[in-house]
């Protein structure tokens, strides 16, 4: 008896089989447009990245072609594509004469889930061990995975620890905001010798000495600001732990237009909420708001430096009890989008503490929502956001999309401030977010002046000599560039070392042409309240020595 492997698809490929059988039958005329993205998305069942798959082997088979800025579009079967076309459809063309009753044509091979093989850790040695006796762990999808998380109060904490012992490979954490005491009570990883010292900081060297193996990085500034789009493009998981519209308004954007899922939670007292946004699957953050809460989210306030300056100085009263749930539960929705396990994107479960309740409710997705936009191909430049200018940038778009061809900025450029009163103007020439609402007030007769702004970039400014970082932009940005017709979008690739790198608390030397070793690079002292104990390496290790 000649046994023959069992053939397991992926779920590209299932996908493709069903439109390339869809191609044969007819159903689908050469030269006819495919449904629009959104609606294959939501009729398979699927992730918008699994579809961009699927799509790509038809096309890299002949089967459809894409029209750019247009869609996607069926081509001719003949004998040039014949053959792959009937090899890509087999397994569909007999799940339909399964349906019908009628007999194979050929032999039948069932689709099987892949079994994980054996493995029997070392428990002694191994931190993970336990975890390959989970039958739907991937060991190495958990290690290469890359997620940031947002916000290190009391949230991000139990999320960072989690991460850490999960083992999750890379870990960036973001957060603007400083260590005080009352954050104590209810943030794991901070101490009281932390005082006045960074958030996000200390929250990456605790977590590297939770578990040494993690790689991390860190970033004290504000998200809405501060975080090139290139990062997110280059992350599997987005985790917020955000107390404020502002920034989730602003993560949701940026992970829609980049296409990664995120983890939202939220907490307050005894009650939290957690939801799982995926880019074209279900309603998205934006699509939750009220027509009222977008209003009071625009950009453009009346006054936009006291809107601002409001938003930095919310404060949300919260139990570490509360934290821990929801924390654990972000952690667990972003290990199942690590290991490919299904989630119920655009759902939201809220916990009630109070009386221990949980339930689970659908959001209806808005069709005109803001944030449902997905860039195209980035052109990654060899360019940094601190050398390169305006006029530079300007230029490569001329060249890409025409002379009329204009730059989009993400944030607000204030370009003067005018008072009112004594009509004095000041030239100011910088972001939104380094104008603070004490700055904007006449030094003269001590009013708020009024700001003129621009996120446009035309080519008739006389600051184009300006750099790009000098006028908000932040390293590793996707800067956007249209024509009034099609969009162009440019990356500062250049900066992907700098702004990409996992390396805090470590670097590598070499001791007598030997392997590398691992060292203590950032010096940052993790104290107890009695001594002073220091972040030391031994073996290769990260220790915390009392």
């Amino acid at each position: 008896m000649k046994i023959e492997p069992i053939a397991h698809k992926t779920l590209a490929e299932a996908v493709a089989s069903k439109l390339t059988a869809s191609l044969l039958d007819g159903d689908l005329k050469p030269g006819t447009q495919l449904p629009p993205e959104r609606e294959l998305i939501t009729k398979f069942g699927i992730s918008r990245t699994t579809l961009r798959e699927a799509l790509k082997m038809m096309e890299n088979n002949n089967l459809i072609e894409s029209r750019k800025n247009v869609g996607w579009f069926a081509r001719q079967i003949d004998e040039s594509n014949l053959t792959q076309a009937k090899e890509i459809a087999g397994s569909a063309a007999q799940a339909e004469r399964l349906a019908r009753s009628e007999p194979p044509t050929g032999p039948i091979r069932l689709p099987i889930a892949m079994e994980k093989p054996i493995r029997i850790p070392n428990l002694s040695k191994d931190r993970l061990g336990t975890f390959e006796f989970i039958s739907w762990w991937d060991r190495e999808k958990v290690q290469n995975a890359k997620v940031m998380v947002i916000g290190a109060g009391a949230l991000g904490n139990e999320v960072i620890k989690n991460l850490a012992l999960m083992g999750i490979g890379h870990i960036f954490i973001v957060d603007f905001d400083k260590i005080e005491a009352a954050n104590l009570s209810r943030s794991v990883l901070f101490r009281e010798s932390d005082n006045n010292r960074s958030k996000a900081e200390i929250a990456a060297a605790r977590a590297k000495s939770v578990n040494p193996d993690v790689h991390v990085q860190y970033l004290n500034g504000d998200v809405t600001t501060r975080l090139g789009l290139g990062i997110f493009r280059r992350m599997d998981v987005i985790i917020g732990c955000l107390d404020n519209r502002e920034a989730r308004l602003a993560v949701n954007r940026f992970c829609y237009w980049m296409g990664k899922p995120w983890v939202d939670g939220a907490i307050q007292e005894l009650l939290g909420l957690v939801r799982v946004f995926v880019p074209g699957q279900g309603a998205c953050y934006e699509c939750t708001l009220t027509e009222q809460a977008i209003r009071d989210l625009s950009l453009r306030y009346s006054c936009p430096l006291l809107a601002r300056q409001n938003i930095l100085l919310g404060k949300v009263p919260t139990t570490p009890t509360i934290a821990s749930i929801i924390g654990a539960m972000q952690s667990q929705e972003a290990l199942k989008l690590i290991n490919n396990m299904p989630v119920e994107p655009g759902k939201v479960t809220h916990f009630n503490g109070m009386v221990n309740e949980m339930h689970t409710t659908a959001y209806s997705p808005r069709e005109d929502c803001e944030s449902h936009w997905t860039y195209g191909d980035v052109t990654e430049l060899p360019a940094r956001a601190e050398r390169t200018t305006l006029d530079d940038l300007l230029r490569i778009a001329c060249a890409d999309l025409g002379l009329n061809a204009v730059i989009e900025l993400d944030q607000e450029l204030v370009t003067k401030l005018e008072c009112p009163n004594c009509h004095t103007v000041e030239e100011v020439l910088r972001p939104l977010s380094e104008v603070t609402f004490e700055a904007g007030h006449c030094p003269t007769c001590g009013i708020l002046r009024e700001a003129s702004m621009t996120h446009v970039i035309t080519g008739e400014e006389n600051f184009l000599h300006r750099t790009l970082s000098s006028v908000g932009v932040p390293p590793l940005h996707i800067i956007r560039a249209h024509n009034g017709v099609e969009y162009r979008f440019y990356e500062l690739s250049a900066d992907l070392p700098d702004a990409l790198h996992f390396r805090h608390y470590v670097s590598t030397i070499k001791i007598d042409n030997k392997k590398p070793r691992i060292r203590i690079k950032d010096k940052v002292q993790l104290k107890d309240v009695k001594e002073k104990p220091v972040l030391r390496l031994r073996g290769g290790r990260v220790r915390l020595r009392d």
